[in-house]
């Protein structure tokens, strides 16, 4: 069976969440998170994770999958999410929706995970090489080694991508299968005019602090005294967590987590504008749910599901 999906990405704070909610419960779909902040288990407040009110009976993947004080990579949650696809297609012929803004986990659905071939030596010479003669050399060594090579790739100016190709090259005669495809799958993203999405970003900060984020995340702080990096400094979480500490105010944690919002949310739409190959649904502040869910369905409908490669 083809594994597919109807992915709906975008920045933090457009309302993927409320638009999924809403179809699922329409078409009777099931939900995969694609957010790395929602895997935490407690963190729910700050990173505006769906309440079990809110999922109703839409049955969700992806989420509550690690205690803050555990690590957690994108091949950990790939894991995760190929068992539960494998699972929910066994029995229906049905697409799930994927939703989120963390567009690793996005494109390894999508393209799957780079290759785990890895030799130090070979990586510090092409470094090395990088370092001594530029960009340049290194795509003039894949071409050498591959005239084949996907024009994309070998056109990058990417340093760390030419190095693991380079690498991986050396060690394994070729490059990962993710890195051969020249079309990029296509997926729907939300996005929002960039004065109301800060707007909106503001106003859902500040609800965070009205709904109780300090007593969550004292209460977590209890619960795992010593928390992974990545759930350290996680926006909202960092911030919170020096309120407590008494090194800054209330005030001054609802600024910090609105400006690195802000900031997370254009690194997201740069990445879904270059990383994928993404069809956008425009929206205003005031659309309502259902009125956006329509422009999504439209857009799905016309450009049918995403197959993942899991």
């Amino acid at each position: 069976m083809l594994h597919n999906a109807w992915i709906l990405a975008g920045a933090t704070a457009t309302g993927k969440s409320s638009v999924c909610q809403h179809i699922a419960e329409r078409m009777d779909l099931k939900i995969l998170s694609a957010d790395s902040m929602l895997v935490y288990k407690g963190m729910d407040i700050g990173t505006a994770k769906p309440s079990t009110g809110e999922r109703g009976d839409v049955p969700y993947f992806g989420i509550d999958l690690v205690t803050p004080d555990r690590p957690f990579s994108t091949g950990t949650w790939m894991d995760a999410a190929r068992s539960a696809i494998r699972s929910i297609q066994s029995s229906t012929e049905k697409p799930l929706i994927v939703t989120g803004g963390t567009g690793l986990y996005i494109k390894a659905l999508t393209s799957g995970l780079e290759s785990e071939v890895a030799d130090p030596e070979i990586r510090c010479r092409w470094k090395e090489t990088f370092q001594k003669e530029g960009v340049r050399r290194l795509q003039d060594e894949i071409r050498k080694r591959l005239p084949e090579c996907p024009p994309a790739l070998a056109d990058s100016t990417n340093p760390r991508r030419l190095i693991r190709a380079l690498e991986h090259i050396e060690v394994s005669g070729g490059l990962p299968d993710n890195w051969k495809r020249d079309e990029k799958p296509v997926i729907t993203a939300l996005t929002l005019p960039r004065k109301q999405l800060h707007a909106r970003i503001l106003r859902r900060v500040k609800a965070m602090f009205d709904q109780g984020l300090l007593e969550e995340v004292h209460q977590l702080k209890e619960l795992y005294p010593v928390w992974s990096v990545t759930a350290s400094r996680a926006i909202g979480y960092e911030e919170t967590l020096a309120v407590l500490a008494g090194t800054i105010t209330q005030d001054e944690a609802v600024e910090r987590i609105s400006m690195r919002t802000r900031q997370l949310a254009k690194r997201q739409e740069t990445w879904f504008r270059h990383q994928q190959s993404t069809i956008w649904c425009t929206m205003e502040d005031g659309d309502c749910v259902e009125s956006i869910a329509e422009k999504v369905l439209s857009l799905w409908n016309k450009h049918g599901p995403t197959k993942l490669k899991i």
